[in-house]
């Protein structure tokens, strides 16, 4: 019996503005969100609790196509569009535009405090810093991320939000430094201000639908239209655990296989293993239960599994089986630099003997795979950029695509490309023989919906991804192969160290999925799990976990 969901709030505190196409720059003034439509150039005042909307610039939205960043400074109005920041009287209503400054490179967003102009431009890499009364630049800050960089200010810090990297950064607004980053729940942030203290993040992004045609034969087609919504960012900061939670959605999970042989085929004393949710940061199990038939729980390595039993698996059997959770899932960002683990203890010696060597085919006793891991990370001995340059030296190497058998490392190093998995693999091997401790995660991602509440989502693929362990702190998250978005770089940081909302985690460091007949694994000459059954895999949204709450209130 699944248990009452309690504490969740409605999805209602989304803000789709009516009429906006690309929302990009916002500021807050008198209880309403002023925003920016880059596309139709409406400067737009949003009510928040209703979506109510009115154009401000009736008659000049002209000149405000093409604007992306927005601020205001008591009642002057500070933008930017293409190179140049312009600035207007607000209160007046005839947004005369005045430009400040041009620069040599698009300008992106713009924040105003006092005498101090800061001006965010993807094509120069930084922050530039200017005095509003002589135009002149004073200082500049480089960008934290790779994406367009939308930027605002709240008290002694800045703000910025990242399209590519999908990510929020909090920076000290004297130096630069980033203190923080927040993985946002939607993807293509496009800009952020703060009302009081809630953070509003801006979204637009192309997206795909169905369109009823009558007038075509067949009358469905495949095309795409703007999106844009507001939604407000809630983030909890750990600092004494170096990592940052960011919204967090109540989901319903289950996996259940529907034994269905190809071929008729007998069985006994059968085991069938399937892994667990587990409980992490970023994680919380609220309730596992059986579905179709009992299961009993076993501990393997530390991480949950549901054991079925079979006395006898007859020839046409049929039967379906698995598990339903209700997990809180989040997102996280962890938060260590290379100068904090200049000084490690030695690995464990259970480490090196269990996540060092080869032991799932990653061919790392061949020459093509140790050159690999020697050139992967030239001379460096920091352990946090070791793994970050066998990271990027893999996304170098290789181009993303699915197969439908994995292949060994040395394989799909030749080859240039690979599917989730074979990316993993080759991540391992490198990492392995340069001793960085690592492992096998996954083992499915909810598709990233966040407002489509109550709705069945099945993934079209499963995913895997690792983990790698540093001394003294402990396991941390890297993407498979999501962040090997640019050719040739420079690839984005944002699953580097962190992990979407929406990512399941299962099952850390041992197999999935395993069958056992008599205490024996079955050999695939005989039978394999895809030959004997067919895997569902299914999600729900049940809603937004509130705003401010944490996994230790929830859980």
């Amino acid at each position: 019996m699944i248990p009452e969901v309690l504490d969740i709030q409605s999805l209602g505190s989304t803000v789709r503005p009516i009429g906006a196409a690309a929302i990009c720059g916002m500021v807050w003034r008198d209880q309403h969100l002023i925003a920016v439509d880059r596309i139709t150039g409406y400067l737009l005042k949003i009510n928040p609790i209703n979506n109510d909307t009115q154009i401000l610039n009736c008659d000049r939205e002209a000149d405000f196509c093409d604007v992306t960043g927005l601020a205001l400074w008591e009642d002057t109005l500070w933008l930017t569009r293409h190179q140049t920041v312009y600035h207007c009287q607000f209160d007046t209503g005839s947004f005369q535009l005045q430009p400040f400054v041009s620069l040599n490179y698009t300008a992106d967003g713009v924040a105003v405090c006092g005498d101090t102009v800061y001006v965010t431009s993807q094509k120069t890499g930084y922050i530039l810093i200017f005095n509003r009364n002589t135009c002149r630049e004073i200082a500049r800050f480089p960008l934290p991320g790779v994406g367009v960089e939308n930027i605002t200010i709240y008290g002694e810090e800045l703000w910025l939000s990242d399209t590519i990297e999908q990510t929020v950064y909090c920076l000290d607004r004297a130096t630069g430094e980033v203190k923080f980053s927040a993985l946002t729940p939607f993807s293509e942030p496009t800009g952020l201000t703060f009302a009081q203290d809630t953070l509003y993040v801006a979204y637009s992004s192309r997206q795909p639908y169905i369109r009823d045609n009558p007038n075509a034969d067949p009358s469905y087609e495949l095309l795409y239209r703007d999106q844009t919504l507001i939604h407000p960012l809630s983030y909890a900061h750990n600092p004494e655990r170096r990592y940052t939670l960011s919204n967090g959605y109540l989901v319903e999970m289950s996996y259940v296989e529907e034994l269905s042989p190809l071929e008729d085929v007998e069985l006994s004393q059968v085991e069938w293993r399937i892994a667990l949710p587990t409980q992490t940061d970023r994680q919380k199990i609220r309730h596992i239960e059986a579905v179709g038939m009992p299961f009993k729980e076993e501990d393997q390595d530390g991480q949950r599994v549901a054991v079925f039993k079979f006395p006898l698996l007859r020839p046409g059997e049929r039967h379906v089986f698995g598990w339903r959770a209700i997990l809180e899932m989040r997102g996280i960002k962890y938060h260590l630099k290379p100068r904090d683990v200049e000084k490690l203890p030695e690995l464990p010696i259970e480490f090196r003997a269990r996540y060092l060597v080869d032991d799932d085919d990653l061919a790392m006793d061949t020459e093509a795979i140790r050159q690999a891991a020697k050139e992967a990370i030239g001379t460096e001995t920091n352990l946090l950029w070791k793994i970050y340059k066998i990271r990027n030296y893999v996304y170098d190497k290789l181009t993303y695509s699915i197969k439908s058998h994995i292949d060994t490392p040395e394989v799909v190093l030749a080859r240039g490309s690979g599917s989730c998995g074979e990316y993993l693999g080759l991540l391992l091997a490198l990492s392995r023989l340069n001793s960085i401790a690592c492992r096998t995660v996954g083992r499915y991602k909810c598709p990233p919906h966040p407002d489509w509440v109550g709705v069945p989502l099945e993934p079209d693929y499963n995913h895997v991804w690792m983990e790698f362990f540093v001394p003294g702190f402990g396991w941390l998250p890297m993407e498979s192969n999501p962040d090997d978005v640019v050719d040739g770089g420079p690839y984005p940081t944002r699953f580097f160290m962190g992990l979407a909302w929406y990512h399941a985690e299962i099952g850390k460091g041992i197999p999935f999925e395993t069958l056992t007949s008599g205490g024996l694994p079955i050999p695939k000459s005989k039978v394999s799990i895809g030959e004997l059954a067919i895997n569902h895999v299914r999600f729900r949204i049940l809603g937004e976990l509130p705003a401010g709450s944490t996994p230790s209130k929830l859980s």
